[in-house]
């Protein structure tokens, strides 16, 4: 199950760098545009993800800062999002590494925005995490297809599992 959970890590990565390359060479305007996606524009759906992260990781690690509104924009800059994301990936890369079979296997206690209590299996959480993440990149996805009118990049496992680069987010999110 390591190995598993490793690898949607590392997949994570490398799809988000993927997908924010071709986020961040729209125009503003297409950038923010409202489409009638979940989270209105690829900046609200962009926001969503790393709030989203943040917050299981804040669930799962005991640290990190989050709001408490789902639908939160928490940078309104997207090289600074871009940025943050590179940070937040590491973390989940790091976090997963740390783990061994046992606490894979084992319970979470946690507390929903809400305030609601829960008590979940550690692996099932990272299966939504990652879950989440495919979902909403997907409407990302179809984000860049409605804005350039062309092909977005393949977000794909197999292509990363072939070797296929993924760009530096860091790198991009500097040259703005």
């Amino acid at each position: 199950m390591k190995a598993y959970f490793t690898q949607r890590a590392a997949h994570n990565r490398w799809a988000n760098a993927r997908l924010y390359e071709a986020a961040l060479n729209l125009s503003d305007a297409d950038y923010r545009r409202d489409v009638g996606a979940f989270f209105k524009s690829m900046h609200g759906t962009l926001n969503h993800l790393l709030l989203t992260d943040r917050l299981w990781l804040k669930r799962l690690t005991g640290e990190g800062e989050h709001p408490n509104e789902l639908n939160a924009i928490i940078y309104d800059d997207r090289g600074a999002l871009a940025t943050a994301r590179a940070d937040e990936d590491d973390r989940i890369v790091r976090y997963v590494a740390a783990l061994d079979e046992a606490a894979l296997d084992g319970l979470q206690k946690y507390r929903t925005i809400s305030g609601k209590e829960y008590e979940q299996g550690r692996s099932d959480i990272l299966a939504h995490l990652f879950n989440h993440q495919t979902h909403h990149r997907g409407q990302a996805h179809t984000i860049l297809s409605i804005c350039t009118r062309r092909p977005p990049p393949s977000l794909d496992l197999l292509l990363m599992q072939r070797g296929a680069a993924a760009p530096d987010l860091r790198a991009m999110a500097a040259r703005g």
